[in-house]
């Protein structure tokens, strides 16, 4: 990802998973339908089982590498928090939510405070509010 990264384009694009493994296992599982309807037996059955079962594994794939990402994002966050906030509001902030911190991923460290001043008043709740409250976006180029 290139340039400037801001709310609008903070999102990631991986083409050769997206368009590269995504397509090509979804064109096999339609071929694999079809092939079912055409002629019913063992061996377009197996083809399809096979499409079902590489497609479950693509996106289990895919979960399990943006869950350890998240890990990190979560380990990130409490460790720059411990360092810049006030060490009561830092113990306060150990309850945010996983998505609130990974929200809060992309604040500058001059509004971390106040973000998290407001998530703890309950006054910011959803990831996306507190990302379109960002001002001083720190963009992320390695995310999975």
């Amino acid at each position: 990802m290139a340039g400037e990264q801001s709310y609008k384009n903070h999102t990631r694009f991986v083409p050769l998973f997206h368009v590269g493994v995504l397509a090509s296992l979804l064109a096999y599982f339609v071929w694999a339908l079809i092939e079912v309807f055409r002629g019913f037996s063992s061996g377009s059955v197996m083809n399809l089982l096979l499409a079902v079962a590489l497609i479950l594994m693509a996106l289990s794939l895919r979960t399990q590498v943006l869950t350890v990402q998240d890990r990190v994002i979560r380990l990130e966050m409490r460790l720059r928090m411990r360092e810049l906030l006030h060490p009561e509001l830092a113990e306060q902030a150990a309850a945010l939510s996983i998505r609130q911190l990974i929200a809060l991923r992309f604040a500058s460290d001059a509004e971390l405070t106040d973000l998290v001043r407001e998530i703890i008043a309950g006054r910011l709740t959803e990831p996306k509010d507190i990302k379109q409250r960002v001002k001083n976006w720190q963009g992320d180029f390695l995310r999975a």
